[in-house]
């Protein structure tokens, strides 16, 4: 058995064209679970009555259950809700309009909710409590402390987790080949069916998530050692 080095090369400028879609998928889902993460940790944090019970069980079921297993809930159960709504309520509205791919984007987005809101949760928790106090003592609300204090410091000490993450939900979306979603993993298996090279053809969709894994944890690293030097008290 050979190895078809040039067909390699020619899957990797084939592949490079999925790129976008895979970066858009990790993007998106990086940024809105980032979001609902961070209400997630806060609720948790400062033990909201009732939400914060909500918050646990949700992270729970989330973090115990596979990534495969909620995008085909969602692109399974979701459609089927929208169409019964839209019928009951007389909308006309008909859930195949919407794109596959934001199916896919919710999914991963509810999936990065969980692993983020522990992350920066842990960020929180590595705060001193005296920051807080002492923000308050100097005229800050709690949200202003929050803002201009603790979340700060609480983001810099979670970039690593953070990277780690990104990086987590980058290989995820892998599984968006599932559904209807052309990504680098589902392009790769099409070029490699015209003619049954599928371990040059993954090869090369190995080369292309090892560089963006790379760049990624180059940039996290960049960031690590500029927010370490900022704090202590170099010049950035």
């Amino acid at each position: 058995m050979s190895i078809d080095v040039s067909f390699i090369l020619n899957a990797f400028v084939q592949l490079l064209f999925s790129v976008p879609t895979t970066l858009l998928i990790t993007g998106v889902s990086v940024l809105c679970g980032f979001v609902i993460g961070m209400a997630i940790a806060l609720v948790r944090i400062f033990s909201v009555p009732v939400l914060s019970s909500i918050a646990i069980w949700y992270v729970t079921f989330i973090r115990g259950t596979p990534m495969l297993v909620h995008l085909l809930l969602i692109y399974n159960g979701l459609p089927l809700l929208i169409d019964g709504l839209s019928h009951r309520l007389g909308w006309g509205f008909k859930s195949a309009a919407i794109p596959v791919i934001d199916f896919v984007c919710l999914s991963f987005s509810i999936t990065a909710s969980a692993y983020l809101s522990e992350v920066i949760r842990s960020g929180l928790l590595a705060i001193d409590r005296g920051q807080m106090e002492a923000a308050l003592s100097i005229g800050m609300t709690k949200p202003q402390a929050l803002r201009r204090v603790v979340l700060p410091q609480a983001l810099a000490a979670s970039i690593p987790n953070f990277s780690n993450t990104v990086i987590g939900m980058l290989h995820g979306s892998t599984l968006a080949f599932t559904v209807p979603v052309v990504e680098v993993m589902a392009k790769a298996q099409i070029v490699a069916s015209t003619n049954w090279k599928f371990l040059e053809s993954y090869l090369a969709a190995a080369v292309i998530f090892w560089g963006i894994t790379v760049l990624i944890e180059t940039s996290a690293g960049l960031l690590e050692r500029r927010v370490n030097l900022y704090n202590r008290g170099g010049v950035a």
